[in-house]
């Protein structure tokens, strides 16, 4: 089956949306109660695309999923350090194609110059623990009963890897500057999209 992976553009709105809202809708996997607006979903693909990967997957012509990645807290100091997110399709998901997306955009990142990558998951979620384990996560620790949606307290868990080296003992001038925009990798986010489409493609 044809697989392709793209960044998303502001035109993908609608279709995103449709991926995302069965979550706000029906489960704990987000947090949001209400779905947001196109215009509110199209503001936000802007914003953290101006920055950071903002990938789509398409399955036969199709949307099926999407992944990002935006500042894991605002804080200076915190500059090398991302949070993601993946959200399919149901109709996607269990095929392997989250692994890919995910693993295209954890390679972009660390090419960018990013040391910690987190994910915040809500209790239960097994699917997404699974994502997060064999995509090399560990858990980092958990917020318990932080959360209340549909009459019921959750808890939420925080998964983190590392994929840079760091040395504490480098002169403080080289750690002021911030890592690399997606923008400045150039071609070579192309070559990290068409690696992961092969794989995600193998998988089908």
């Amino acid at each position: 089956m044809d697989v392709k992976f793209r960044f998303a553009v502001p035109d993908d709105a609608k279709a995103l949306l449709d991926i995302y809202a069965p979550y706000v809708e029906n489960t704990t996997v987000s947090f949001e109660y209400d779905v947001p607006t196109v215009a509110e979903f199209r503001r936000r693909i802007c914003e953290f695309s101006a920055e950071f990967p903002y990938i789509v997957c398409i399955l036969e012509n199709e949307i099926v999923g999407y992944a990002y990645a935006h500042r894991y807290k605002t804080r200076h100091a915190y500059r090398f350090a991302a949070e993601l997110s993946i959200y399919m399709k149901q109709t996607a998901a269990h095929r392997g194609l989250g692994k890919s997306l995910y693993g295209a955009l954890i390679s972009m990142l660390r090419e960018m110059g990013y040391k910690n990558l987190y994910g915040i998951v809500t209790v239960p979620n097994p699917a997404s623990f699974r994502l997060h384990t064999k995509m090399g996560f560990t858990e980092a620790g958990r917020e318990h009963r932080v959360g209340y949606k549909f009459g019921k307290w959750i808890d939420t868990v925080l998964f983190e890897l590392c994929i840079g080296e760091r040395n504490d003992s480098l002169v403080p001038c080289e750690w002021t500057v911030c890592p690399k925009t997606v923008g400045e990798l150039g071609m070579r986010v192309h070559e990290i999209l068409r690696e992961y489409e092969k794989s995600a493609s193998s998988v089908i």
